[in-house]
């Protein structure tokens, strides 16, 4: 396995490539979806939302998790899911400064 050249980034460049990798799998934009919906929710509800197993389901959280998009807060022997407003913030901002750019260059492109 290569080194990572992630020491080569700001950590501001390091942290949106982790909020946005975690979002590029179409799965988890379902769950993200689903717990929007729903605003809280345990690994069953999604288990029997989604056509997915039970443990793939329980990967896709951890990787939202680890990335910061949702909570996980401990009810009972269960996790109860909801959206992380954090990192959907920082998402938010980035692409805000990206929309403004675009709208200021419009019909400026090669």
């Amino acid at each position: 396995m290569g080194a990572t050249k992630s020491n080569h980034f700001t950590e501001h460049q390091n942290e949106l490539s982790i909020l946005t990798k975690a979002l590029g799998h179409p799965a988890r934009i379902a769950i993200i979806q689903y717990l929007l919906k729903v605003k809280s929710c345990i690994c069953g509800d999604i288990v029997n939302e989604l056509p997915l197993s039970q443990p793939t389901i329980s990967q896709h959280l951890k990787e939202l998790k680890n990335a910061g998009l949702i909570k996980g807060n401990i009810e009972g022997n269960a996790i109860c899911y909801c959206i992380n407003e954090t990192g959907f913030e920082k998402i938010k901002a980035f692409f805000d400064v990206i929309t403004l750019h675009v709208e200021k260059r419009k019909n400026e492109c090669c």
